[in-house]
């Protein structure tokens, strides 16, 4: 059991130290595309399926309430929270369309949108990505693997090198944090 203990550590830590060694400007580069969103009084908006759901609104919950600092609350909607909204959406249009439907609803020009899917091709988060192909929409993209099919629909990728849900999920949760901390700072 050691063995399996220690094997997996391991391996957790060295796809976090791969992932943020190879995509450091990029984290910099997501994380100034959402200061300037909130200084310019911009939302954004986040959601997976999941565990990438539950990310979704960690991350929503870090940026309302607070990471580090009190500080003034941020404009963040996951659209993985609404469980009526979710039942509903897929009960009537599928649930291919429940994140696309509520995009309809929220997205404004000049908000950001995070999308997390550990293998990038979840059908909901693909469907949601090519409303905001067709909309002018700015999209962070938290994948693993290859990328996925969001890889070619987003602006900017942070792709885990793993294939490992679980390994994917904790780079993602990770870097979810970060930026938090890197947002805190730079507006507060």
């Amino acid at each position: 059991m050691k063995d399996l203990i220690e094997s997996y550590f391991k391996e957790s830590i060295e796809v976090k130290e791969s992932f943020f060694r190879d995509n450091i400007d990029k984290i910099e580069e997501a994380a100034e595309k959402l200061i300037n969103a909130f200084k310019d009084r911009k939302k954004l908006i986040i959601f997976g399926n999941g565990g990438s759901a539950s990310d979704s609104q960690h991350i929503t919950a870090e940026l309302i309430g607070r990471f580090r600092k009190d500080r003034k609350a941020l404009p963040v909607i996951s659209l993985a929270s609404n469980t009526a909204s979710l039942t509903a959406l897929a009960n009537d249009y599928g649930y291919k369309y429940v994140f696309k439907r509520q995009l309809e609803a929220f997205y404004e020009q000049g908000d950001v949108v995070i999308a997390i899917s550990t293998s990038g091709s979840s059908l909901n988060v693909v469907e949601a990505l090519e409303f905001l192909r067709h909309n002018n929409g700015y999209v962070i993209s938290f994948t693993g693997g290859d990328g996925g099919e969001m890889k070619k629909l987003s602006d900017l990728n942070l792709i885990v090198p793993s294939t490992k849900t679980s390994i994917v999920q904790e780079v993602h949760i990770t870097l979810a944090h970060l930026l938090c901390l890197l947002i805190e700072e730079g507006l507060f």
